[in-house]
């Protein structure tokens, strides 16, 4: 496919085709020539680069695999107004896009406002080569602003230099967690003291752990065991050149097509060995959700947001509770005021919003790059789909940082969060390596 690739970039028509595209756009206007490259089974991960800014989206269980590589144009933000911001960055993009065929950009962004090192709080881009593998057909998207037209060419073949995945390293012991396991837990009841006494009906609690490998862990391999452990799920990433930040995640925050809202309100969880998923905690969790959910949407629909049924969502070795929400939106809302209306939802933030956020700023909640914020899809037209990025991973090197995160509401068992969110740490834990894990941690991990 490599070779393929570089054909179609090279050949004298492309750049016909683009000139053509581009012909009277203003110089900043984005140019996207989409190319057929055939049929075949790739996930694109053998591309997968390195050393070149990237992110990557798979859904397994519907043939979708997506690698994008560098930056045609893109825009970082932060701060209050970082929704309102990327949206109008995005607008401007849009105002004068040329493209012969459906194009894409990207774009994820923080828990809050602030955080994210070492990414950036929030980011957008049109990607530079944009690979799509749609139920064996597969495609490359070729963009670039008409200013760089000239030169287009000789900055994209670098974008496909790659280097095989290493062979998977091993864990080495680390440090004992039981300290971080003890401060962790009097969080938890400092979070149950405050519930009870009503100053708040939820709060989700993220917990961290770093592993060092024995070489440095390939983000590709990662994906692929990710891949084949949740084929149900969102497996996404984005690297910016050294680190990269993956996982596979079962929840979507929002998808806008046209004037269709659609939103997952997922909750509660379960596991091999823990409560049932039918637990009463569990069932007031989900039901939280949702009708958060529903209240935030209501101002931006024309009509009240429908909740189908209650379901069972498998990820992996876990279970959720799931419902689906559907509304209308009304004329004029873009995604982006969905986005900033939805987030945090109660699954990832708490519930009542605002005082599941003072209570996490005051205890010093702290979350690394995009843990439990967004990662997302958007078209020219205006529709998109966001994911939230849960069970995730940071990747510097040999380094690697797992997060995951638990609800608690009254009635939770410290004790019982503590092994929720070691199964959820699990599933990471699982992909870094295909070797066997440290005793240590297969005992934690199970």
């Amino acid at each position: 496919m490599i070779h393929t690739l570089r054909r179609q970039i090279t050949a004298p028509e492309t750049l016909v085709r683009l000139q053509a595209l581009a012909d009277g756009a203003p110089d900043s206007a984005p140019i996207s020539l989409r190319l057929a490259l055939g049929r075949s089974a790739t996930d694109w991960l053998d591309l997968l680069p390195a050393h070149q800014p990237h992110w990557y989206r798979a859904r397994p269980d519907r043939g979708e695999y997506r690698l994008a590589i560098g930056h045609a144009l893109h825009v970082a933000t932060a701060g209050a107004n970082r929704f309102a911001a990327l949206d109008h960055a995005y607008a401007g993009f849009c105002r004068h896009w040329r493209h012969n065929g459906p194009a894409l950009a990207f774009a994820g962004f923080a828990f809050d406002a602030a955080g994210s090192a070492p990414l950036p709080n929030a980011l957008l881009s049109i990607p530079a080569i944009l690979l799509e593998n749609l139920d064996g057909d597969c495609s490359v998207t070729l963009s670039v602003p008409t200013g760089r037209l000239a030169q287009a060419v000789t900055e994209w073949l670098p974008l496909l230099s790659s280097t095989p995945p290493d062979p998977a390293p091993q864990l080495l012991p680390g440090r004992p967690a039981a300290l971080d396991d003890r401060a962790w837990i009097a969080r938890v009841n400092a979070a149950l003291r405050d519930i009870a006494a009503g100053r708040m009906a939820k709060v989700v609690l993220s917990r961290s752990r770093q592993f060092r490998g024995s070489a440095a862990f390939s983000p590709a391999a990662i994906l692929a065991r990710l891949i084949a452990q949740q084929p149900g799920g969102v497996i996404y990433a984005h690297g910016n050149g050294q680190q990269s930040f993956l996982g596979a995640t079962p929840e979507r925050l929002v998808r806008l097509r046209g004037q269709q809202i659609d939103v997952d309100a997922l909750a509660g969880t379960a596991w091999p060995g823990s409560l049932a998923l039918s637990e009463s905690k569990n069932r007031h969790e989900q039901s939280l959700v949702v009708r958060a959910i529903c209240a935030a949407l209501a101002p931006l629909c024309t009509t009240p947001p429908a909740v189908g049924g209650i379901e069972q969502h498998q990820a992996g070795q876990l279970a959720h509770w799931r419902s689906r929400i559907s509304a209308q939106a009304r004329p004029g809302t873009r995604l982006f005021d969905l986005v900033r209306t939805l987030h945090p939802t109660p699954a990832v933030g708490g519930f009542p919003a605002a005082a599941a956020q003072d209570w996490l700023a005051a205890h010093g909640e702290k979350r690394s790059g995009w843990y439990s914020g967004g990662f997302g899809l958007l078209t020219p037209d205006g529709d998109g789909e966001f994911s939230v990025a849960l069970r995730s991973a940071l990747i510097d090197g040999d380094c690697a940082e797992l997060q995951a995160g638990a609800g608690i509401v009254a009635g939770s068992d410290a004790q019982h969060e503590l092994a929720e969110t070691e199964a959820k740490l699990g599933t990471l834990l699982a992909a870094l390596t295909a070797c066997p894990l440290p005793a240590s941690d297969l005992s934690r991990s199970a």
